[in-house]
């Protein structure tokens, strides 16, 4: 827990500090339309990287999670195109609620099947995320071609670009997921079980505990979360495609791993990758308006995730010594 405070405290210090240096640095950083901007990009992502950081919490991880948002949010657009086209009022809330529901349903199911092979037929998660990442990427663009789906109702794209008192509603969708998260975490029983099979699973399972079970939850969470970001970001982008969000999938591992959730289980909270997905979003806009390319910030994202690994790796090793 000290070790904790203390890495929140780093990441505290270094947000600050890049905060300073970017807003006197370049030339519009410090602004409303950036920060804006910043608030609705970090939103989805931070949805996703909720998602991403349960699975690690457990010691394991999900390769899938962008595979299934985006067919989730593929899911919701064509229902959302069957059924909405010239409905009104009530007709047109119900049309929505459906297509909702039925993004919701392939979220859940995808989360069953991973939460399944992983925790009762004791697959390797990164083998069995792997797998289902393929399967639902492959059942995406089967479906689709690669096409874009687009034209969905105002409700709908509210929710990715709309605001509420000048901000932006998606950052309340996000913090309306992670601070239930959080107190589910480190309030609950099934929170607390979760970080005990990340630091020793097989201890946690003699302990009396149905560590399969708590698994299998973990997997259908982490799916459910992937459903929001879906809605988030089809929203925010008023179209959705098999495709979209790709390279997210590293940053949610980067943004978990930077923020102090041990990549080995056991270990992270909440708000450390908050604090890391802040420093991130700076990051990210100071480059875009600096106009580096966005396969050079990618590169750099891959290098911080390797320091960010090392440094726990070496931290794991000093705490067993």
């Amino acid at each position: 827990m000290i070790l904790l405070r203390h890495t929140n405290t780093q990441l505290s210090i270094l947000l600050v500090i890049l905060f300073i240096a970017f807003s006197l640095g370049i030339d519009r950083f410090f602004s409303i339309e950036s920060a804006w901007s910043m608030a609705i990009q970090v939103s989805g992502l931070g949805i996703l990287s909720l998602a991403m950081m349960i699975t690690l919490l457990k010691g394991g991880i999900n390769l899938s999670l962008i595979a299934t948002t985006n067919l989730c949010s593929l899911t919701m657009a064509y229902m959302i195109n069957l059924l909405t086209p010239g409905a009104e009022g009530l007709a047109l809330i119900g049309g929505i609620l459906v297509a909702l529901a039925c993004g919701a349903f392939v979220a859940a199911f995808i989360g069953a099947l991973n939460g399944y092979i992983i925790a009762y037929l004791n697959v390797s998660p990164i083998l069995a995320t792997l797998g289902t990442m393929t399967l639902v990427k492959g059942i995406a663009v089967g479906l689709t071609a690669g096409n874009v789906l687009s034209g969905f109702p105002e409700a709908i794209t509210y929710i990715g670009n709309g605001a509420v008192l000048g901000i932006p509603f998606s950052l309340f969708v996000f913090v309306g997921c992670a601070i239930p998260l959080a107190i589910w975490l480190s309030r609950t029983p099934t929170g607390m079980f979760i970080y005990m099979i990340g630091s020793n699973e097989k201890a946690t399972r003699y302990s009396g505990i149905d560590t399969k079970w708590v698994i299998f939850k973990v997997y259908l969470l982490s799916s459910m979360l992937a459903w929001i970001g879906a809605i988030v970001l089809m929203g925010w982008l008023n179209s959705a495609r098999a495709d979209y969000s790709e390279s997210y999938l590293l940053i949610t591992i980067l943004a978990a791993v930077l923020g102090g959730i041990d990549p080995f289980g056991g270990s992270g909270k909440v708000a450390g990758l908050v604090l890391a997905l802040a420093i991130l979003q700076f990051i990210s806009s100071a480059f875009n308006l600096l106009g580096f390319s966005p396969f050079l910030t990618l590169a750099i994202w891959g290098v911080i995730l390797l320091a960010a690994a090392a440094l726990a790796i070496k931290t794991r090793s000093l705490q067993q010594n």
